[in-house]
């Protein structure tokens, strides 16, 4: 349900974040706050943590076979292509299934978004993890395993490496949505989810109605735009009719229950403008726009 507190985004004030907007396919502004360095470091550090004892666990399931009599060379490659496998599976899986999110992400607070403002796809969520293997881990490999070769040319090369990987781990301080390498090959970017304080005036009124997901999923931003038209200029006799036809419309279309009275119908409208703008922004963010109540319940996954 969304509660009496919940609110559009221009509506907030909450932390001095970097904010952006995006403009998805159908024309609706979505307002996003950028995540934080720390908190995309935190996020990564959880989601490395998690995936090593996952690797760690199958390596001790795999471990008897490599005492059986295996060369040691294949039990190395083995268990290099474990640590490759449950490495991007673990991050591809989760962004599919938690549409932009990680374990890591999720507890911080964090998910990846197409910043072009449409949902995000498969192929840009399998990119962007591929091309961690090229910024990070390979490199990392390589340098890790340089320390049997000739003393010259392992130096050049631990610096070749050691630049390629500050490059890369430099990327997101040097444009201006903090995206790195993956990011600008998938179209992507990482933002903070809303934890937002309500401005002073919306804390201060009274929220008289609240609308469950269901009732807010009847519409999309077309008919949110119409709503916006009119609840600019609610004065004057033909707009306090329209309003009221209008009210008696939306009340039918969600199986409103009760009966809004007359001297509430601007109050009703502004409740449901409020809480409809929040959904529609929320549900877009989670890949799933909808553009008019044609589109399909966006409460049915």
């Amino acid at each position: 349900m969304i509660g009496a507190g919940q609110s559009a985004s221009p509506l907030f004030d909450g932390a001095r974040r970097n904010r952006r907007e995006i403009i998805s396919p159908e024309g609706v502004t979505l307002p996003v706050e950028l995540a934080e360095y720390s908190e995309r470091a935190t996020a990564f550090a959880i989601d490395w943590f998690f995936w090593c004892c996952a690797s760690i666990l199958i390596w001790l399931l795999i471990f008897p076979l490599i005492l059986s009599g295996i060369d040691s060379s294949i039990a190395v490659s083995i268990v290099l292509f474990i640590s490759f496998f449950v490495r991007n599976l673990y991050f591809v899986y989760f962004e599919l299934a938690w549409q932009g999110a990680t374990p890591g992400k999720r507890i911080v607070g964090l998910r990846v978004v197409d910043r072009r403002g449409g949902p995000l796809l498969p192929a840009a969520i399998i990119a962007r993890n591929l091309t961690r293997e090229i910024e990070i881990f390979l490199p990392l490999g390589i340098l890790l395993s340089l320390k049997g070769s000739a003393q010259g040319a392992a130096t050049w090369e631990q610096l070749s490496l050691a630049a390629w990987l500050l490059c890369f781990s430099a990327l997101p301080f040097f444009n201006r949505d903090r995206m790195r390498g993956g990011d600008l090959i998938a179209g992507t970017m990482v933002i903070a989810l809303p934890r937002r304080a309500l401005l002073r005036d919306l804390v201060e009124r009274t929220f008289h109605y609240t609308f469950t997901d269901r009732q807010l999923g009847a519409y999309g931003a077309f008919e949110l735009q119409l709503l916006e038209e009119l609840l600019r200029h609610p004065d004057g006799l033909q707009s306090t009719r329209a309003l009221r036809n209008v009210c008696d419309k939306i009340c039918r279309k969600i199986e409103w229950q009760a009966t809004v009275p007359e001297q509430d119908t601007v109050i009703f409208l502004r409740d449901f403008y409020t809480a409809e703008r929040a959904f529609l922004e929320r549900e877009q963010l989670f890949g799933r726009p909808r553009v008019d109540k044609h589109h399909g319940s966006a409460v049915d996954h």
